[in-house]
């Protein structure tokens, strides 16, 4: 099916739905390096305007991918509720934006119809919304998941604390978690990306971690985020594991490029679950996303990298998990070219998530060769936390030191927090205040961070 628009006087017509929704995405470098994107304003420009007036259910009846290739594609056809989407069949996506933005659609109406709502659905309303409308209609939405915290409730902002080091050494992975601890973060997670993604180092980082957090009788979780067959080597070892970690993406191709596939995740989300280490809940699973993993895995099927992150949605909801964050600007500046095009993909894909029902965080981040700074992290961790963010990164310094890019400190979630009243998850709220006096004493460890790890 074809769609036509005109624009500044010229007729356009747009052969698919495929190439309407990437002609109609606000410029970014991956679409450009793909040979996808509007060649001028004015092609992108009637490209929306053809975008708004196409109906929802063209989505339903045009897969981006075909369904008989792409388990993806099968996943969220196979899974979509026909009842939930009733609500919204008869708009367009022009309606649907228009009825976002009223005054019906509540945070309860959104939760209730994320079932019916379809990934490329929400990348399509999302590339007809301002800034503000982003965060706007995010806001409205919470999602809730606990373990051993409760992440996501209003009024809450929580972190993942990483305390990552460049030779996986305990010592200075545990400066870095006490570091963290004191400066109130580590309520998400406490998640460290090892340097070597092999069995015994990913089963002596859990220990380490659990160890203190057994020390001190700290209400968190932990996850090493080795490859998911790492850890469930580790786990099959003994290891004490509490969310299970993957990279995902929105094709199985890019799937398949990260070692994985809906079946291996099933057996892994089944593996954790059966641990029952969770205390107040028992959503197990963390998965990180990022705009442009699957045109860098020459995956990307002729799709745009925004409606293409949204896909990998709808891979994290069939697990309810834990967490879920894009890793917005770490791919790079062929895929997201400066400051402006990350701040606007970290708040789309914050919206998308939300709005297919996700506990959505993100790592709001750049990497040193980007046309980026710390000044444009500052802005989008401040649209963000308006628009609620689930949590965002706690790095020391905001500076990796192993995985070389920039993020975001412990003390940008004190700022943010305090910039707009937010608190960190209640039972780690409340281990801080029963803890508080005895904090400094944590210094301590780092004299017996050998024996923790044992």
């Amino acid at each position: 099916m074809s769609y036509r628009a005109k624009a500044g006087g010229i007729q356009y017509t747009f052969a698919d739905l495929k190439t309407l929704l990437a002609r109609a995405t606000p410029l970014r470098s991956g679409d450009e390096l793909a040979g996808i994107a509007a060649s001028t304003a004015t092609e992108r420009a009637a490209a929306q305007m053809a975008l708004a007036d196409t109906p929802l259910r063209d989505f339903l009846a045009e897969p981006l991918i075909p369904y008989e290739t792409d388990e993806v594609t099968r996943l969220i056809f196979d899974s979509h509720n026909a009842q939930a989407f009733a609500a919204i069949s008869h708009f367009t996506v022009g309606e649907f934006r228009d009825w976002l933005l009223g005054v019906e659609a509540t945070g309860d109406h959104l939760r209730a119809l994320a079932a019916g709502i379809t990934p490329e659905m929400a990348a399509a309303v999302a590339k007809l919304m301002r800034v503000q409308d982003l965060i706007e209609v995010a806001s409205r939405i919470r999602v809730v998941s606990r373990f051993r915290t409760t992440v996501g409730l209003p009024g809450r902002l929580s972190t993942r604390l990483q305390p990552n080091h460049p030779t996986d050494d305990p010592q200075g992975i545990l400066a870095s978690v006490i570091d963290g601890l004191l400066l109130e973060s580590g309520d998400a997670v406490v998640g460290i990306n090892p340097v070597a993604d092999n069995v015994s180092t990913c089963e002596m980082l859990l220990r380490l971690l659990d160890r203190v957090r057994e020390a001190w009788r700290i209400p968190m979780q932990s996850c090493v985020l080795a490859h998911v067959t790492t850890q469930m080597e580790a786990l099959r070892r003994g290891a004490p594991l509490d969310l299970m970690f993957q990279s995902i993406a929105g094709t199985e191709a890019a799937n398949r490029s990260f070692g994985v596939n809906l079946a291996l995740l099933g057996e892994a989300h089944q593996a954790a679950r059966e641990l029952n280490r969770g205390a107040v809940g028992r959503n197990v699973m963390y998965f990180e996303t990022g705009q442009g993993s699957a045109l860098s895995a020459n995956a990307n099927h002729g799709v745009d990298q925004q409606t293409l992150e949204a896909r990998a949605y709808a891979v994290a909801r069939r697990f309810e998990p834990m967490l879920v964050n894009t890793v917005v600007g770490f791919i790079g500046p062929e895929y997201l070219y400066d400051g402006k095009q990350i701040l606007r993909a970290g708040l789309e894909d914050h919206f998308c998530g939300k709005l297919l029902g996700l506990p959505m965080g993100c790592d709001i981040c750049y990497t040193n060769h980007a046309e980026a700074d710390q000044d444009d992290m500052d802005a989008l961790l401040t649209l963000l936390g308006n628009a609620g963010v689930n949590y965002i990164m706690g790095v020391p310094g905001a500076d990796d030191v192993m995985l070389h890019y920039q993020s975001t400190s412990f003390h940008d979630a004190l700022y943010l927090r305090k910039l707009l009243g937010l608190r960190p998850a209640p039972e780690f709220e409340d281990w801080l205040a029963r803890s508080r006096p005895e904090l400094p004493r944590m210094m301590g460890l780092l004299e017996s961070g050998v024996s923790l790890i044992r």
